[in-house]
């Protein structure tokens, strides 16, 4: 089959700009710095604390003490979201990080810190730990979305901390909530074979959109499992867990949960000695290099790659007539735009410079299909077009 053909009949099944995903050397760089040390010595702070259950001192210690972490660390917007239940205050932790390109979209990365019985070494200082991990890492990292990290309170009871959340900040503030990315019990069982991570989608009714929404970003994430971890992903349903109540306000989720379901979870036996650490240290930096990948990281020393505005191109109408329009995003870019045709031979190729926004005439194109390439010196996608009668 001409090769021209074939990509015309892959852009007309997937209906976008097609993107492959890729190892990336400097998200690689960044992954290789998550410490198995640091989380161990995290782990060992919240086991430490004690039952985490909503009322008790232990949780109002582990509170101050997770802030404390994000200060240390040099986040300057940290803030409580202090909400009453059954008699008893708590608060969410929310700490906040400007993006550089979309700062008024957000990337959620989520762990509840309460627990129920026991420590909770692994449900959920496992996710905890890995939450904080991510944190510190991306500190000094530039990235295109902003990145909310949020550690949850009262979970354990019926996710009431995040419903506070969902229903009293972020609904209020109409947040635009690009993904939402929880990470619960990730610690592995001591003993077993730990070699899989369930990567978890939205399987639950309409909008089917969130639904398809869901099984791409989760497929990346799977996709990231393999690139940055010496795991196997399993892809797998959202369940019960802190990404719910976005879910049911119709946002799109994604999250990460251990294969092997721990016996301790909600017992006093709940501790680091029943944990895979090194089963935890990887899935660590399979959610580092999904927290990367999701929120657009770049090396701020060389610039925002041309590559990336790719990614956010859109092109409208399509089919047309007459003239196309491509969108790049809100920041420029230097771009070429080649159009083909099925038999390959280039029928139009033009150059722009520093622009997120061209229109492009093209009444002399006879009705058709058409492959169309957007190039930056750094990487390139392509788009089907069509020429209506």
């Amino acid at each position: 089959m001409n090769k021209y053909v074939l990509w015309l009949i892959l852009a007309l099944c997937s209906g976008q700009i097609c993107r492959g995903q890729n190892f990336v050397p400097y998200y690689g760089q960044i992954v290789d710095q998550c410490s198995y040390d640091t989380l161990l010595n995290n782990l060992q702070i919240f086991e430490a604390s004690g039952v985490k259950e909503l009322g008790s001192f232990a949780l109002t210690k582990t509170k101050t003490w997770i802030m404390a972490k994000y200060a240390s660390f040099g986040y300057t917007d940290i803030r409580e979201d202090p909400f009453t239940y059954a008699g008893y205050q708590t608060s969410n932790i929310i700490v906040t990080k400007t993006g550089q390109v979309y700062p008024n979209q957000y990337i959620i990365i989520d762990a509840h810190y309460d627990t129920r019985t026991g420590p909770g070494a692994n449900d959920n200082g496992s996710g905890t730990v890995a939450l904080l991990e991510i944190a510190r890492l991306l500190k000094e990292v530039h990235t295109e979305y902003s990145l909310i990290f949020i550690h949850f309170s009262a979970e354990e009871i019926g996710l009431v901390g995040s419903w506070h959340y969902v229903e009293n900040v972020a609904l209020p503030a109409n947040l635009d909530i690009k993904l939402v990315f929880n990470i619960d019990a990730i610690g592995g069982v001591d003993g077993m074979i730990n070699n899989t991570i369930l990567c978890e989608r939205d399987e639950t009714g309409p909008p089917s959109s969130n639904n398809e929404a869901s099984a791409s970003y989760t497929e990346e994430l799977a996709n990231c499992v393999g690139l940055y971890s010496g795991l196997a992903p399993e892809i797998s349903h959202a369940y019960a867990s802190d990404y719910m109540p976005f879910e049911y306000q119709n946002k799109v989720i994604t999250g990460l949960a251990e294969k092997n379901t721990s016996p301790y979870y909600h017992t006093s036996e709940d501790v680091i000695s029943h944990l895979d650490l090194h089963y935890l240290h990887e899935v660590t930096r399979a959610a580092m290099g999904a927290s990367l990948h999701f929120s657009g990281a770049f090396d701020g020393s060389v610039g925002l790659p041309e590559a990336r505005f790719l990614q956010h191109a859109v092109v409208y109408p399509n089919p047309f007539r007459d003239h196309v329009s491509i969108y790049l995003g809100e920041m420029p870019a230097d771009i070429r735009v080649r159009v083909r045709n099925t038999l390959g031979q280039l029928v139009v190729d033009r150059k722009f410079e520093s622009m997120n926004h061209m229109r492009l005439n093209l009444e002399l194109l006879i009705p058709g299909i058409y492959m169309l390439t957007l190039e930056t010196p750094s990487g390139q996608a392509r788009s089907l077009l069509i020429v209506k009668e």
